[in-house]
């Protein structure tokens, strides 16, 4: 089963009785239908709706949550977490430093999941929801991953798994943007939460048209951030490379536009094909609409 060794991520603790009432008040998710041994993804926003923060997060016993965050991050989360919690009766802590290392299924060895000797060791073995496909485990400590970070990256774009940092920018991308919507990532029948007006207004008028594709090319891609192109036009931006295949954020009404018109696609000079990724019950729009989202 292969498993690639995180270090860039960061493990904060929000633990006390108001920890999942505080929680639930401000991030996208709905953690009351956060099961016990899964990360779920979640995002904390800005009032207008754009992502401040995204991470992954998981109940820790009773009254406790973990949330998997970007290292370069994690202090800046923990502040922001603590201008919120005002009385809320809930400590916040950004844990010592645990190497995160993910591992899944593969073709070669689908019945591992359960018997990993490497799960043995863990000290957190939890289940990423953002896979509808093969099951991905996360634990943090024990021994690290045996392979190259380019088969997690190869595993992310297959499933349109988009990370910010590489994929988007924070604060520049609003959740439907990323497919939160689509994996869980937001909970649009709970409460308020910040920024929440904004995204349930881009869900009930169905507005949104930025999204994640997964981008195919018959050579190796550009670098990440290079900018997408059809007829001169902007139509998206390219995130995590791995060879000939990546993910990008575009416009899926221009890359309709694009396709229906037969004009190329272009990141540089290297010609795409960009296609809506497995999971996603999103689709190209019948009519081009005029305006962003």
């Amino acid at each position: 089963m292969p498993s690639v060794s995180l270090a860039d991520r960061a493990l904060v603790r929000v633990a006390g009785p108001d920890a999942e009432h505080f929680l639930q008040n401000i991030v996208t998710a709905d953690l009351t239908e956060l099961p016990d041994g899964a990360l779920k993804p979640c995002a904390l926003l800005t009032p207008q709706g754009k992502i401040l923060f995204d991470f992954l997060i998981a109940r820790s016993g009773t009254d406790a949550f973990l949330i998997d965050c970007r290292s370069d991050v994690a202090d800046d989360l923990v502040r922001r977490l603590m201008l919120y919690r005002l009385r809320a009766k809930a400590e916040i802590s950004k844990l010592d430093q645990q190497v995160a290392t993910t591992e899944w299924e593969d073709d070669s060895s689908p019945s591992d999941v359960d018997s990993s000797p490497s799960e043995k060791e863990s000290t957190h073995l939890l289940h990423d929801l953002r896979f509808a496909g093969p099951t991905v485990l996360r634990r943090y400590g024990g021994s690290a991953g045996k392979d190259a970070r380019n088969a997690w990256d190869r595993l992310r774009i297959a499933n349109g798994v988009a990370e910010s940092g590489v994929d988007y920018q924070l604060s520049d991308a609003f959740p439907h943007d990323v497919l939160l919507d689509q994996n869980g990532g937001v909970g649009f029948r709970k409460g308020c939460y910040v920024g929440q007006e904004v995204v349930s207004r881009m869900q009930h008028r169905g507005t949104a048209r930025r999204r994640v594709l997964v981008a195919r090319s018959d050579g190796p891609l550009p670098a990440p951030g290079t900018e997408i192109v059809a007829n001169g036009r902007p139509v998206g931006t390219l995130g995590t490379v791995v060879g000939a295949e990546g993910l990008a954020i575009a416009r899926i009404d221009r890359v309709k536009e694009a396709m229906d018109n037969g004009v190329p696609i272009l990141a540089g000079e290297v010609a795409l094909a960009l296609s809506i990724p497995p999971r996603a019950t999103f689709a190209f729009p019948d009519d081009t609409v005029a305006g962003d989202a």
